[in-house]
């Protein structure tokens, strides 16, 4: 099975591609490398032979056409994207132009290959765009979680590219029958995230000795999975036999940021003893900040469908999760 991931160097995509080298699958990763790739690590497997590796722009139409062709991957992943918010709205053009552009010259181009396979191919064949929960918008603390048949209304840039990719594909589906499969997460967090996200950003801040900026109250709520878990969803519903679906992938922690960061504090008070500036907890470098613009309150998702359909659950809890994401920050110090 040859498997084309597009954004493969990023946080998401360079923990699939390390867990589906182990399989017999092969790997041909797509990426642009940009500041929040994982560049190391990504021309480490490739210098290993574990993957074959093209520093490539998805918006550049001939070199993907090219690259499509040539390797004639049975199944494309499309992971490629600008997904930082508040980057999305101080600047966001660039992700008009990779989420929503980006998505666009995919499709172009993955139907132009797929309606030159043979029967046969066109059968194992699937474009698999992952997303996330922000596309629905936010909720308030007891609304019921979003479903699949959940309308969208995003608040951000960033989430309104992601959900104009989402409209795209599914429209490239019903008019052109090119096969697909959506699947919109929550909030991941695990190995190699970039330092701009919160809990890698806590963890830093805690590290550096420098004050931890939260918004507002730190009253937001998101709902959190550890990359592991979205991984083997991907992969569960990468193997399915279901087409021009939608699925959503949620964690059983719905936690408030503040929370969050109160959790990372104190296990670091037990891991760093000796600590500066004559503080006695790493809690007392919390600061509340003005509250982010169109900031949502609450994300949940109701992941039933895939649990139901494809026999999927999370294995990982928000404890066990967090505390393996501190030690691996703290052994390697990657992106900090």
């Amino acid at each position: 099975m040859k498997l084309l991931i597009t954004g493969g160097a990023g946080f998401i995509g360079i923990n699939l591609v390390k867990d589906l080298i182990k399989s017999n699958h092969k790997i041909i990763v797509l990426d642009k490398l940009t500041y929040a790739s994982n560049k190391k690590e990504i021309k480490e497997l490739a210098k290993r032979k574990k993957i074959i590796f093209n520093k490539t722009d998805i918006n550049n139409k001939n070199s993907i056409l090219k690259l499509i062709n040539y390797h004639k991957p049975n199944k494309i992943l499309n992971l490629a994207a600008e997904t930082h918010v508040d980057n999305s709205i101080t600047s966001s053009k660039q992700f008009i132009e990779t989420n929503i552009l980006g998505t666009f010259n995919l499709l172009e181009c993955s139907l132009k290959y797929y309606n030159n396979l043979s029967n046969k191919l066109k059968k194992t064949f699937v474009f698999y765009h992952i997303s996330t929960d922000e596309v629905y918008g936010d909720l308030k603390k007891n609304d019921q979680s979003f479903s699949e048949n959940s309308p969208y209304l995003p608040s951000s840039p960033y989430s309104a590219t992601k959900a104009s990719s989402d409209h795209l594909v599914r429209a490239w589906g019903r008019t052109y029958k090119l096969p697909y499969l959506i699947s919109n997460c929550g909030n991941n967090y695990g190995p190699y995230q970039n330092k701009e996200k919160l809990i890698p950003n806590i963890i830093n801040k805690i590290i550096t000795n420098k004050k931890i900026s939260i918004y507002g109250k730190g009253d937001q709520i998101r709902n959190w999975i550890y990359v592991d878990d979205h991984i083997s969803a991907i992969k569960k519903i990468l193997s399915s036999k279901y087409r021009n679906e939608t699925f959503n992938i949620g964690g059983k922690n719905e936690l408030q940021n503040i929370v969050i960061t109160k959790k990372i504090c104190n296990y670091l008070d037990k891991k760093i003893i000796k600590k500066n500036n004559d503080i006695k907890k790493f809690s007392e470098l919390i600061q509340f900040v003005k509250d982010r613009p169109g900031h949502d309150y609450r994300y949940s998702l109701n992941s039933k469908k895939i649990m139901n359909k494809l026999n999927w659950k999370p294995k990982v809890n928000f404890d066990t999760g967090i505390k393996k994401t501190i030690n691996w920050y703290l052994n390697c110090k990657i992106n900090l």
